[in-house]
């Protein structure tokens, strides 16, 4: 099991949002996270990374605990993060925050490395690299965050809503990308408040309702629950 969250309780402050989360995913899968807003998707995320406090539980990688471990060394373990917005830095290069992915790696020869291979999956970034990111468009801003996610080289890829105030083009392209990410060996956990997007693509769902783990299963499981099927897909008896 590549990622194993057991009873998580987190959340800011004194204020507990996940209230005993549990799901694992296998290496090679593709798992999408969905829920209502208020839910605690992205409070899970957060708590991935060490961003919030974690009371309860656990999250482990590849069997090695990483709760309560910083940002860096999570990443530094194998874990990359695209965050909802992408969070490109726009009056930088597109070089310049390809580099900047790799800030946790021991040397300059790692970070050009990881740079290289970031270009090799996303050539379009290499005739722009001179170019501000803010000057991109909304999709190829989300592409450069992903790229700049690989230059650490991540075993596991967690995107907080990748397709979040994207064109219906853009967010196929996006997901033609990280369908190919996956493809090439790399494990996905997604954000996503597109539903009908995610259950194209993902091999499991988990569901998270007022903190708590509502839902696990495939896609087609989740299709033949009435009540999950009726609040997320809006489908309804004839």
């Amino acid at each position: 099991m590549i990622l194993d969250v057991a009873v998580l309780v987190a959340g800011y402050g004194r204020l507990r949002i996940l209230q005993g989360v549990t799901f694992g995913m296998s290496q090679g899968e593709i798992v999408g996270i969905i829920g209502p807003n208020g839910a605690g998707k992205s409070t899970l995320v957060k708590a991935i990374f060490g961003y919030v406090r974690v009371f309860e539980g656990r999250v482990a990688f590849n069997g090695q605990p990483v709760t309560g471990l910083s940002p860096d060394r999570v990443i530094r373990l194998g874990i990359g993060y695209v965050a909802q917005t992408g969070g490109v830095f726009a009056d930088m290069t597109v070089r310049e925050n390809i580099v900047i992915g790799g800030y946790s790696l021991s040397s300059r020869r790692l970070t050009a490395e990881g740079a290289e291979r970031a270009y090799e999956q996303f050539p379009f970034l290499g005739s722009r690299a001179r170019q501000r990111a803010g000057s991109l468009s909304g999709g190829e801003q989300r592409k450069l965050a992903i790229a700049r996610s690989l230059v650490v080289q991540p075993k596991l890829l967690v995107l907080d809503e990748p397709s979040a105030a994207l064109s219906p083009k853009a967010i196929d392209e996006t997901y033609d990308c990280l369908v190919g990410l996956n493809k090439s060996g790399i494990s996905l956990l997604i954000v996503e408040q597109n539903v009908q997007k995610i259950l194209e693509v993902a091999h499991r769902i988990v569901v998270l309702e007022t903190g708590r783990t509502a839902f696990q299963g495939t896609p087609a499981e989740l299709k033949a629950s009435d009540r999950i099927r009726k609040l997320y897909l809006g489908e309804r008896d004839p």
